[in-house]
């Protein structure tokens, strides 16, 4: 009688469902009502009820998990990047066929409009090398053009596009970018380094239409991968892209939960406007504010007291970080900052984040286990850079890259993100590099630190959740969990490694609603 007093919406049965809860990993049906779960069981236990009144779903043997959370992106990128010319190592091997491709879209483009490519990788290229402006210029002489490389910090533009945003020989370096130049004759190159942000107010941006056009596509591609949720991480994240962001929410062009991180330079117009830490609605939520630690150019930026003094200003204001950092130095002294921090904080753990986390030897790893720090790794990257991770980083630091499974041993709370789009968002092709820590050519990268499958799944959804101080509503199937789930073809946990990146999502439910479905 009390089962059938639920009276569910919707029924999954038929299917092998992975709850991510260690209570009841296992079970084979789950009921929803509105937007929650409010059982899970047998199939045999699911017949008693009323089915008349439920969508019922015969997932034929599939097996279901929470839906994959992506903890860390760049959405609006993203988007842009699915339109723009397409450079990836696995489109283009030379920088004469990155010239062809530039070269089509300008014939097909209107003369002075701008042409964006994306997705180069100056190591994959034939030449080894960056592209010029004057390669770009044979490609498209009558169009400004932005080439922006796979990793999101450098890009490349042409002479008109130099002209168009006033930068030439006399520019002045600005303070956290790199005008690469000439050695003859001291004139840019058209190769910039770290300067998205400083280019972001001088190159035109899409039309509202366009960019809404853009999410609605990008929206469609992570659902049919089986996303969920995601967690924007775009250091120049203001309170203008917040609104875009709760606009494209309520008009359903993103399909997705999204966390948005204010970047740390705006945290107070935030304030002012009402909007803190954890705040939101409609599926859209204020989330860490992203800090970018660097120390690429032989300096840490900003330095170790600037960084802990930010820190404890975000976490003074109720604030998570979420700070970007790549390099050995960099991590170390983000962890010092955190430790810090958590020390101030007492009884209140905002769970501070280290985004990417790359570079820990045992030193620098040992300050990050202490620091309580939560770590967001790109999984990814170990399968698209893994043979640029062997060529150029220095021998002595190759075992010590994404420790994932380190961490995970010493107790430390892991999640995955993509970080698209420098990697692809595809759950399952990080699960799959994370497991057997091969490049896209087969190489293996950090012997030691692969793992285990079900850790994977669990950085992929429940982690996430974590990470964002969502694991009441979200990241595991249990009753009074949001109805966010993914079904897939195969299960993960019972096909050899070898095969999880083929494994296929055939629906995604979303607040209890089926988005996609193959």
């Amino acid at each position: 009688i009390a089962m059938n007093r639920l009276y569910p919406d919707l029924l999954l049965r038929g299917c092998r469902v992975l709850t991510m809860n260690p209570a009841r990993p296992f079970v084979e049906s789950v009921a929803v009502k509105g937007n929650r779960i409010v059982w899970i069981g047998t199939d045999a236990e699911a017949a008693q009820f009323a089915v008349g009144r439920a969508r019922t779903l015969d997932c034929g043997g599939g097996t279901v998990l929470p839906g994959f959370h992506d903890a860390h992106c760049h959405l609006f990128a993203y988007a842009a990047s699915l339109r723009a010319v397409d450079c990836r190592p696995g489109t283009v091997s030379s920088i004469s066929e990155v010239r062809d491709a530039i070269s089509r879209r300008a014939s097909e483009t209107q003369r002075g409009d701008w042409i964006r490519a994306t997705g180069y990788s100056d190591f994959d290229l034939r030449e080894r090398r960056h592209p010029t402006r004057l390669d770009l210029d044979a490609a498209a002489p009558d169009h400004p053009v932005r080439l922006d490389h796979r990793s999101g910090h450098a890009c490349v533009l042409n002479s008109r596009a130099l002209d168009a945003i006033g930068l030439t020989s006399g520019t002045p370096e600005p303070p956290e970018g790199t005008i690469d130049r000439f050695l003859e004759s001291g004139e840019p190159n058209g190769v910039l380094l770290e300067m998205h942000e400083h280019l972001d107010g001088l190159i035109p941006r899409p039309s509202d239409s366009e960019l809404r056009d853009a999410v609605r596509h990008a929206s469609a591609v992570l659902a049919s991968k089986g996303i969920t949720t995601i967690q924007d991480a775009t250091a120049g994240n203001s309170i203008d892209r917040w609104n875009a962001f709760r606009s494209m929410k309520s008009d359903g062009s993103l399909h997705q939960r999204a966390t948005f991180m204010p970047g740390f330079t705006n945290v107070g117009s935030f304030a002012r406007a009402g909007l803190h830490y954890g705040q939101g609605g409609h599926g859209l939520t204020v989330g860490a504010a992203k800090v970018m630690v660097t120390a690429s150019a032989g300096r840490l930026r900003p330095d170790a007291q600037a960084l802990m003094g930010m820190v404890l200003d975000a976490h003074r204001q109720g604030f998570q970080v979420a700070i970007h950092a790549v390099e050995a130095e960099a991590v170390a002294a983000t962890a010092a900052a955190i430790a810090a921090a958590n020390q101030v904080a007492g009884s209140v753990n905002l769970r501070h984040r280290i985004e990417h986390c790359s570079e820990m030897p045992p030193d620098v790893f040992a300050d990050v286990v202490a620091s309580g720090a939560v770590c967001v790794l790109q999984p990814g990257f170990i399968f698209e850079s893994g043979e640029r991770y062997i060529a150029q980083t220095e021998p002595v630091m190759l075992p010590w890259l994404y420790r994932g499974a380190s961490l995970a041993d010493a107790g430390v709370h892991v999640a995955f993100g993509s970080d698209a789009p420098v990697a692809a968002p595809d759950p399952l092709l990080g699960v799959y590099a994370a497991v057997t820590r091969l490049s896209d050519k087969g190489s293996e990268v950090g012997v030691g630190e692969a793992t285990t499958v079900g850790d994977a799944l669990r950085f992929s959804t429940a982690t996430p959740a974590y990470a964002a101080r969502q694991e009441t509503d979200l990241g595991v199937i249990a009753p009074g969990m949001l109805a966010d789930m993914v079904l897939l073809d195969r299960n993960p946990l019972e096909v050899d490694p070898s095969d999880i990146a083929g494994i296929k999502p055939m629906g995604t439910i979303t607040d209890g609603r089926v988005v996609w479905q193959k």
